[in-house]
């Protein structure tokens, strides 16, 4: 960055960095040191080299922690865009734990309309350097999104249950007060409309 010229970045960090964080919602002044898979340590080790940057060449930075992002577009291995691939093929969905498990859930447009406002922000400011998250605020639980995508298809569930994988928090959550008071975020899209233009986009996309 220093070599470039750099003077402003986004950088785009993770809920993961959370970890198993017992404490709901997720707050960006919570203690981020315990991460549980080698992504999300490479995220925390992404935020505090932002720090280094900063603090020893006075690079304006913003490290944004996205919550779960989905919608059109979606890489094909990602948790929704698999589960309506197989129920498009009439296929069961295979399950890790017991449905219980939540993900705040950040349809795309809002969380695009979030890095623009932070990098708006980043750009009319000096001496920034602070992270932010960009969740939704509503955390839904496994069984709920299977629930909702099967509705929104029009198909019988078929499910089939096996046991947690290494890695998987048991849920994530976003605080977004702050991201509301720095740059006026606020998330619009709910889970049923997003799930709804997701497979709206899916099914375009495979005619």
């Amino acid at each position: 960055m220093q070599a470039r010229s750099v003077r402003k970045l986004i950088f785009a960090s993770s809920s993961s960095v959370y970890g198993n964080n017992k404490k709901t919602p997720f707050s960006e002044a919570d203690n981020v040191d315990n991460p549980i898979s080698p992504y999300a340590f490479t995220k925390k080790a992404g935020e505090l080299m932002n720090y280094s940057f900063h603090h020893l060449y006075d690079i304006d930075i913003i490290n944004l922690r996205f919550f779960t992002v989905y919608g059109p577009g979606q890489r094909p291995d990602l948790a929704i865009h698999q589960f309506v691939k197989k129920i498009s093929n009439d296929q069961p969905l295979v399950l890790f734990g017991d449905g219980q498990t939540a993900r705040d859930y950040t349809y795309i447009d809002d969380t695009v309309s979030g890095i623009f406002n932070a990098l708006e922000y980043c750009l009319q400011n000096s001496g920034v350097y602070t992270t932010v998250n960009l969740g939704n605020n509503h955390p839904v639980k496994l069984h709920e999104l299977v629930d909702i995508i099967y509705a929104a298809m029009g198909k019988e569930k078929n499910l089939v249950y096996e046991s947690m994988q290494p890695g998987d928090v048991d849920i994530t959550y976003a605080d977004i007060s702050k991201a509301a008071a720095l740059f006026n975020y606020k998330p619009a899209i709910g889970i049923t409309e997003g799930i709804g233009k997701f497979i709206e986009w899916y099914r375009n996309m495979h005619k």
